[in-house]
């Protein structure tokens, strides 16, 4: 799959940190040496336990993750929609991406400046939303001046067209994101050529103090109680940790994080959460070979995860034969799961659920 992320937020509240951290902890991965593929993008494995699991009964020479592709974007200003700082590449970079982090600092810090004076997380939301509304506004005026001039030939389309156009642009005056509107999914699809910068889902990354891993600060609670408003979700990071943990080797990133009462990195909470934000989720094949996650939408058929192989699976798909990785824990091999039958053959219409193991019958 070719989605990706953006990494977003003001000046100096940690966004390249983590941005960094996210591909450090990408490039000690032997599946992925070279993650940064360009200076501001990277590769990142989708953490799963799930892979551990399968391993653990289906002996294999490698193993491979799922990835998503993290795009960290120039800092934004006040009057970015107007080309202030590096206001056009910004809104130039973010229009590429299918989802957006918002980096949010929650942490007070005298040594480190505040391009706005002070911590305020609500207000540094309000900024970049307030930015990216305004480019939006921008994009639909043009494109309903074009609308309602198509609209007098009496075509019906592109009368419907200037109706959406006009509940987009009232909200977008409003103030309020377009993800956040009534639209039907025919209007959506004729509107879908603005690509609007507000439509694009959200995940705010409160970037926390280091003796406040829990994100208990009134800072972050100001930030969740927004995200709750725009039923968006927040991930609570401290970015200097995960720095320190992206560039520790296994052994002293457990120690670090036993030290620390943590079970994890915070960053794979994140990336599992940007991995669900773009609407994907993963299935599985296991063999001698490798071991594999594979990145499909939501909603994939069999035949269109078979696509996910190889293009021609999917034009001569069979069928898929089908186990969960509880299965495999039960049973303890694919023998025993066939054995007890509970290896399922699913066919064309069947609509993989995250976490199947698959092998896929095709006649190509």
């Amino acid at each position: 799959m070719s989605l990706k992320a953006g990494i977003v937020g003001l000046p100096n509240v940690g966004k390249s940190t983590i941005f960094n951290a996210l591909t450090e902890a990408g490039a000690q991965s032997e599946n992925y040496p070279f993650c940064t593929i360009d200076p501001n993008v990277g590769i990142v494995p989708v953490p799963d336990r799930r892979l551990k699991i399968i391993e653990s009964y289906i002996g294999t020479e490698k193993v491979i993750p799922a990835s998503v592709e993290i795009v960290d974007i120039a800092g934004l200003v006040r009057g970015a929609s107007e080309g202030e700082g590096l206001g056009n590449k910004f809104l130039a970079n973010i229009r590429e991406v299918h989802a957006i982090l918002h980096v949010v600092r929650c942490f007070d810090d005298d040594n480190v400046t505040h391009v706005e004076g002070g911590v305020d997380p609500v207000r540094d939301v309000e900024i970049i939303d307030t930015e990216l509304t305004l480019a939006d506004l921008q994009t639909v005026e043009g494109r309903l001046e074009k609308a309602r001039r198509a609209s007098k030939s009496g075509e019906r389309v592109e009368i419907e067209r200037v109706e959406a156009l006009e509940v987009v642009f009232g909200e977008l005056a409003k103030g309020n994101p377009a993800r956040g509107i009534d639209l039907s999914e025919h209007q959506w699809e004729l509107v879908r050529d603005c690509h609007l910068l507000t439509a694009k889902p959200v995940l705010y990354v409160a970037n926390v103090a280091d003796d406040d891993l829990e994100g208990e600060h009134p800072h972050v609670e100001a930030l969740r109680e927004l995200a709750g408003e725009q039923n968006s979700i927040v991930e609570v990071v401290c970015g200097s940790i995960e720095s320190e943990l992206a560039e520790m080797e296994e052994a002293e990133q457990r120690e670090m994080l036993e030290g620390l009462g943590i079970a994890e990195p915070a960053l794979h909470q994140l990336v599992r959460a940007t991995y669900r934000l773009l609407g994907l989720h993963s299935f599985f094949t296991a063999g001698e070979k490798e071991i594999r996650a594979w990145t499909i939408p939501v909603g994939a058929t069999a035949p269109q995860a078979a696509g996910a192989i190889h293009s021609d699976f999917e034009k001569h798909f069979i069928r898929a034969e089908v186990y969960t990785v509880a299965d495999l824990q039960k049973y303890e091999s694919e023998a025993e799961i066939r054995a007890a039958g509970e290896m399922r053959l699913e066919g064309k219409d069947y609509v993989v659920q995250d976490g199947d193991v698959m092998h896929i019958r095709h006649s190509a």
